[in-house]
């Protein structure tokens, strides 16, 4: 809304996702899904990152049809902003999964696992540039280790976190940061941009007060435990009152009134949340 959009991107697999509709923006986002093919496997119908590039593959095709090769190219590469945030469910749905990932984690240290999901990703950005996606903007991934799920499943105090949870995200997002600089050294004309997501939710949970919530440990839809957190969000789960007072909208996701704050923060803010530039500036370049 903020970048001047009159319509919200509309799901790929929708029925309407067809014609001049693409041209306000197609999501391919899945729920469940990540950066490895193995990741979600729990959810039987969760589509991977690199299912979810062939898709925008036939989108591209889509656009060459409706406004011809040289405008799609250069709606696709300057109008256009590829917005890429994943990495948590391959952690929490794959490497530290109960039961699921016990073979990984006996086959592949932390290092090793990190490397996969990095080498996966550059490939997957390589072929998005290879397809004409020129402004794109990485989320990196969030404290895990302190959303209700994992504080519940671990049995966490109010104000503990995961350690290993955390320690993996900051792992994986000290390597993220490099390789989007890499990208944009050796990809011509591309334009990356970090978006520091662990930071900004980080600072929801240990200054919550400060912006108005009563909660930043509790889901405000869920089941199970002192958080709520076992149980995601569906029609039997209880409900706080006022959902706009809680970080947490389910055991996994900020809620509106916290990603209301984080989406700010990426448009206008400092290379401390968002380098080498913001999302306002990246739309005008």
């Amino acid at each position: 809304e903020e970048l001047g959009s009159a319509n919200y991107a509309i799901p790929f697999l929708a029925p309407n996702a067809t014609g001049k509709a693409l041209l306000a923006g197609v999501n391919y986002a899945s729920g469940g899904g990540g950066i490895m093919n193995a990741t979600g496997r729990i959810f039987v119908n969760r589509l991977g990152m690199d299912v979810q590039v062939d898709f925008f593959n036939t989108t591209r095709k889509q656009f060459d049809d409706l406004l011809g090769k040289d405008k799609a190219k250069e709606y696709i590469s300057k109008k256009s902003i590829f917005s890429i945030t994943i990495g948590a469910n391959d952690f929490l749905n794959n490497y530290l999964f109960p039961l699921l990932s016990v073979g990984t984690r006996f086959t592949q240290t932390p290092d090793n696992f990190i490397d996969d999901m990095l080498d996966h990703l550059r490939d997957q950005l390589t072929r998005l540039y290879n397809l004409d996606a020129r402004k794109f903007v990485i989320g990196n991934v969030g404290p895990i280790g302190c959303i209700p799920y994992q504080k519940t499943i671990n049995q966490l105090k109010e104000d503990e976190c995961v350690d290993l949870a955390n320690k993996l995200a900051n792992q994986y997002n000290i390597r993220l940061k490099s390789l989007l600089e890499e990208l944009n050294k050796k990809l011509p004309g591309a334009m990356f941009v970090h978006a520091n997501v662990y930071d900004l939710v980080m600072e929801l949970i240990t200054n919550y007060k400060k912006y108005g919530f009563i909660s930043a440990t509790k889901a405000c839809c869920g089941n199970g435990g002192q958080f709520a957190g076992i149980i995601p969000c569906g029609p039997t789960s209880s409900m706080c009152e006022e959902r706009d007072k809680y970080v947490f909208w389910d055991p996994y996701h900020p809620s509106e009134a916290a990603n209301v704050i984080i989406a700010k923060q990426l448009l206008y803010g400092d290379v401390k949340v968002i380098s080498p530039f913001n999302l306002s500036k990246l739309r005008d370049m």
